[in-house]
């Protein structure tokens, strides 16, 4: 009934395991010996940068994980403390920043270390990371997975989860007729985008973060609005008539983030894919990507629920605080890099 939890338990068969374990390391060893000499000699083998795609693969695999993991742990601290075993070897809980960040510094690390120059590597690196994230980006919207938005009080829901215009009070009646989910916990402060209150104990609404947008009529109302049926966190309220392990649903449709970064990023990915032989000067393609990435995720979060924090006054979220600063990082990397192209001329 959930592969997720069968596939990381204990249960299964060990003979079985161990039977596929040594079949793969049989087939290893025999690619190693086929090619293996009758007598061992000496050779000079150049080997070029991508020939070491296979270990920078494996390095942003393991520690983009890690970093990704360790991020979304420190934005929820709260949930953590209470379960950090839970929250470590669970496979959901996933920051993108946090996966980018710890899975550069490890493949930079390793470039520098087998002599390939960081800044063709960062450059050569660019487009793949744009197009990456709008393929995850697809995942998050098919899963419905939290990285969703703000409510759009334009559209409401049907029993099944399909979105329809709404009425006039019709987001008004939605929140009074399930109060009970919107006091669920969801607002930790005063300063949460998703859900404002009052009294707790009289369960008394002061206002749900939304906003009122209607979309175009000639494309589907789930592009402004989607109610995330039978998403794998279990969230929301229950589907009529479903008795399915995920059967719940948003009670108000949201803003479907994770598709509107699917679209921009692949866009962004052309972008950066049409330049990309134009510029001649090093690092000037990964600034582009660091401005561009920057600029679309600090954007979308004013659409998106997400963990705010409270600075001088300001409530960035976390996204917002590392996009801004790779927005700068971007620039001063393509002015640094033109001064030297300039100086070395």
């Amino acid at each position: 009934m959930n592969p997720q939890e069968y596939i990381f338990s204990s249960q299964g068969n060990i003979l079985g395991g161990l039977a596929v374990a040594l079949l793969l390391g049989g087939l290893k060893w025999y690619e190693r010996n086929k090619q293996k000499l009758k007598e061992p000699e000496r050779r000079n083998v150049r080997i070029w940068p991508h020939d070491r795609v296979g270990d920078i693969i494996i390095l942003g695999l393991i520690f983009g994980i890690l970093g990704a993991k360790l991020f979304d742990n420190l934005e929820n601290w709260d949930d953590f403390i209470k379960d950090p075993i839970g929250r470590l070897f669970s496979a959901s809980g996933l920051t993108f920043y946090g996966g980018l960040i710890l899975a550069a510094v490890a493949i930079c690390w390793y470039a520098s270390k087998r002599g390939i120059k960081i800044i063709h590597l960062v450059d050569s690196a660019a487009p793949a990371l744009m197009i990456a994230y709008a393929v995850g980006r697809i995942g998050c919207q098919v899963a419905g997975d939290g990285d969703w938005g703000i409510y759009n009080s334009a559209y409401v829901a049907d029993s099944k989860g399909k979105t329809i215009v709404a009425k006039p009070d019709d987001f008004k009646n939605v929140l009074t007729a399930n109060t009970a989910y919107f006091l669920e916990g969801k607002a930790p402060d005063s300063t949460g985008k998703l859900i404002y209150v009052t009294d707790r104990k009289h369960g008394s609404l002061v206002e749900v973060a939304n906003k009122n947008f209607k979309g175009p009529s000639f494309l589907p109302n789930w592009m402004f609005g989607y109610a995330y049926p039978k998403n794998v966190n279990s969230d929301g309220i229950l589907i009529a008539g479903d008795n399915d392990e995920h059967n719940r649903m948003l009670p108000s449709p949201v803003f479907p983030t994770p598709f509107y970064e699917t679209i921009a990023c692949s866009l962004l990915f052309l972008f950066l894919w049409g330049i990309r032989k134009r510029i001649k000067t090093p690092g000037v393609i990964f600034g582009i990507y660091l401005i561009l990435n920057g600029a679309e995720r600090f954007f979308i979060e004013k659409i998106r629920v997400n963990t705010t924090y409270t600075i001088a006054g300001f409530h960035p979220t976390q996204a917002e605080i590392i996009s801004f600063l790779l927005f700068l990082a971007g620039i001063c990397l393509i002015l640094v890099q033109k001064q030297r192209t300039k100086s070395a001329v």
